[in-house]
């Protein structure tokens, strides 16, 4: 078994340290401290046995007057590099990815796979994703020019490679996983108004450096939220070279100096550039982007060459050469079938056994957990890989289509689904801005189920609606989400309900404002619009309907959590005429009138009506009382995004649902389901007639509908 990390309780002095101690001594607790004493000791009083005690000492005195530790903020230092209490020297290490020739080489892909190999082996990791825009966070990034906005469980708004951290690592990330320059420099300023600095002239460096390393200190010490993290690993974003990421480039190579030898390994990501019309690779340009790294003071450990093919030899070795990198550390990373096979390509390639070595880290491994986790994740791989004999078509109905990474998590679900159910799922990415009730049928001609994605704002709506209009009415597999799901609510009101004019307030203009808001902010919503509120982000409980297919869907469970990002609701007004007529909302809020999944029943399903009294304003009964309900064998809708919980080993329920009735569409008259090979789908495939209750047990009712059918 790994060594268990040392306490957190202390924090480190500045005292010098024997190098040859493997773990850090306990420090006595103080105040808040700046810097390291000790970060300019002299490396070959570490190794030079010919040195006496004394000597060595000595050399630490020298070091520690040089490097005189500070309160933070002291105005009479120049040196500001804060260590939070807990901080363990010596215990954490890091491991920092700088990408270099361009961006979109794949960074997060590849830190993500480093991690995941480290954590299999036993150790707690932590990544960090630093960006270097000046947005606060990615809540405002359009998807064209940022991809994915990716939510997490506390609710930050960042980066999509944050969810290929989740997914690999299969591990919650939180607000201490992401950061920008935006959000640093803002916390710089509020400390200098708060008067932390003592008077001090604020400046690039040591402060704007010296914030990076506190947070990346911070992380070291929270680690996966449990316990300390051994490994932390850095995401600097961007490309080398360019100015908004260069202080972070400046800061780590601080952080290195301070910590010492065996604490920071630095990885190049570089690109091998293979032109057609030359037919070869070539390494200059991969060549110029690591000797800028190197001019900015730091030096690689290791080199991955990014590829559309493999790297040969002759490239490898030239990359060696002209970057000071023992060719054993220099590895190719050419494209994959898919991103999963990366991590254990990439082990047996030894690039983990080079980290390990790097940062004195093989005594900490686990070897049994190593291979009980490369095993289950081999035999996911394996599910992924092989040849299958049933396919099926997704259509994936969004406004951003032209950008698969603006559905990033959308695709990489499907994925999931598709080792699960062995099947191949092929995503066909359709733009509804043009989708109208006359051409729907020919775009949706061939697809064996549809997804309709979140997204903000009208354009595409009217197409979204005409898509969830055909899934109903032609007994297509529906999965609407966020948008997706308030479209199908509007959808439903217009034409099972006959309200033609129902909308969404947020497609409210000037000239035109619903007379049947089916889809509003609830009231305590706009009371606090000003302060800027009314998003509703993160991990909430979603309470579910007994007998739904949600419940089915979700194992029994009565209780789930899943990610939140929108600002609209159904209006509690319409809720008791849309159940009325056969709309089911199978999951709500636990204690307040928001609508969370909605399905409609399966045909053969009994509806227990909630006992209402819908009148019209002429005080006649409701006409849709006694009606037949509106039946379909799967159509479901999340108002929250359950793309961004789904892992490779444990695919989101919905998803897998979707995919299952995609398959029964396609093969009803050859997929038996008593058959044990089929066994993966009958597990998601709701057979036997199910009573649903159109109201959840305890939850109370939302006051009678007065709303005229137009």
């Amino acid at each position: 078994m790994p060594p268990q990390p040392p306490s957190t309780s202390g924090i480190n002095d500045h005292t010098h340290r024997d190098s040859s101690s493997h773990a850090p001594s306990h420090r006595n607790e103080q105040p808040l401290i700046t810097t390291r004493s000790d970060a300019g000791r002299n490396d070959s009083s570490r190794s030079d046995p010919s040195r006496s005690d004394s000597s060595r000492s000595d050399a630490a005195r020298v070091s520690a007057n040089a490097l005189t530790t500070q309160h933070e903020g002291a105005s009479e230092s120049e040196f500001f590099s804060p260590i939070p209490r807990g901080y363990q020297r010596g215990f954490h290490k890091y491991v920092v990815v700088l990408g270099t020739v361009m961006s979109g080489l794949g960074k997060g892909i590849f830190s993500s796979s480093l991690a995941k190999m480290l954590k299999d082996k036993g150790l707690v990791v932590a990544p960090i994703k630093m960006e270097g825009y000046l947005n606060i966070d990615s809540g405002l990034l359009n998807p064209y020019r940022h991809g994915e906005v990716f939510v997490l469980e506390d609710g930050t708004e960042c980066d999509m490679d944050l969810g290929t951290y989740e997914r690999l690592l299969d591990q919650n990330l939180s607000a201490q996983n992401f950061t920008t320059s935006g959000r640093i420099f803002k916390e710089i300023i509020e400390r200098e108004r708060r008067g932390e600095y003592l008077g001090r002239d604020v400046q690039m460096i040591p402060h704007v450096t010296g914030e990076v390393k506190r947070k990346l200190r911070d992380l070291a010490v929270r680690g996966d939220g449990r316990r300390p993290a051994d490994v932390v690993f850095v995401e600097v974003g961007g490309t080398v070279g360019d100015y908004e990421n260069g202080f972070y480039i400046e800061a780590l190579r601080e952080l290195a100096f301070e910590e010492g030898p065996n604490s920071v390994c630095f990885v190049a990501l570089t690109y091998i550039i293979e032109p057609p019309a030359l037919g070869e690779q070539k390494s200059k340009a991969a060549q110029l982007g690591i000797k800028r790294l190197m001019e900015a003071g730091v030096q690689p450990h290791v080199i991955a060459c990014r590829a559309s093919n493999p790297c040969s030899d002759k490239i490898l070795q030239k990359i060696a050469m002209f970057s000071n990198v023992p060719l054993r550390r220099v590895f190719s990373l050419h494209d994959r079938e898919s991103i999963y096979m990366i991590p254990e390509e990439l082990r047996q390639d030894g690039i983990d056994r080079e980290i390990l070595s790097l940062l004195n880290l093989h005594d900490r491994t686990d070897t049994s957990q190593e291979d009980e986790h490369r095993e289950q994740w081999k035999q996911f791989v394996r599910r992924l890989t092989i040849p299958r004999t049933r396919n099926v078509t997704i259509g994936v109905m969004g406004k951003y289509s032209d950008l698969r990474d603006a559905y990033a998590s959308i695709d990489k679900t499907l994925e999931h689904c598709s080792a699960l159910l062995g099947c191949k799922v092929e995503a066909r990415w359709l733009d509804t801005t043009a989708t109208t009730d006359a051409n729907v049928a020919k775009q949706l001609e061939g697809v064996d189920a549809v997804i309709v994605p979140g997204g903000f704002g009208m354009r595409g709506v009217d197409g979204k609606i005409a898509v969830v209009r055909y899934c109903r009415e032609n007994s297509i597999p529906y999965l609407g989400i966020c948008l997706g799901f308030q479209v199908a609510v509007i959808e439903f009101a217009r034409n099972v309900l006959r309200l033609d004019a129902a909308s969404s307030t947020e497609f409210d203009s000037q000239t035109f404002k619903t007379p049947y808001p089916v889809i509003s902010e609830l009231p305590e919503q706009k009371k606090i619009e000003g302060l800027g509120g009314t998003m509703r982000l993160g991990g909430q409980d979603v309470n579910i309907t007994p007998g739904s297919l949600a419940q089915f869907l979700y194992q029994g469970r009565t209780v789930v959590r899943e990610r939140f990002r929108h600002r609209y609701e159904v209006d509690p007004e319409f809720i008791p005429q849309l159940e009325a007529a056969g709309l089911i909302f199978s999951g709500r809020h636990p204690t307040r009138p928001i609508m969370q999944v909605l399905e409609l029943p399966r045909p053969g399903s009994v509806i227990h009506r909630t006992p209402v009294e819908l009148l019209s304003a002429e005080g006649s009964a409701d006409p849709t009382l006694g009606h037949p309900v509106v039946a379909h064998p799967f159509f479901i809708g999340a108002q929250f995004h359950p793309e961004l919980t789904s892992r490779p080993l444990r695919p989101q329920p919905f998803f897998a649902g979707l995919v299952a009735a995609a398959l029964m569409k396609k093969y009803a008259s050859s997929l038996d389901l008593a058959d044990p090979s089929n066994a993966d789908v009958r597990r998601w495939v709701m057979t036997a007639s199910v009573s649903t209750s159109a109201t959840l047990s305890g939850t109370p009712r939302t006051p009678r509908s007065t709303v005229q059918r137009a």
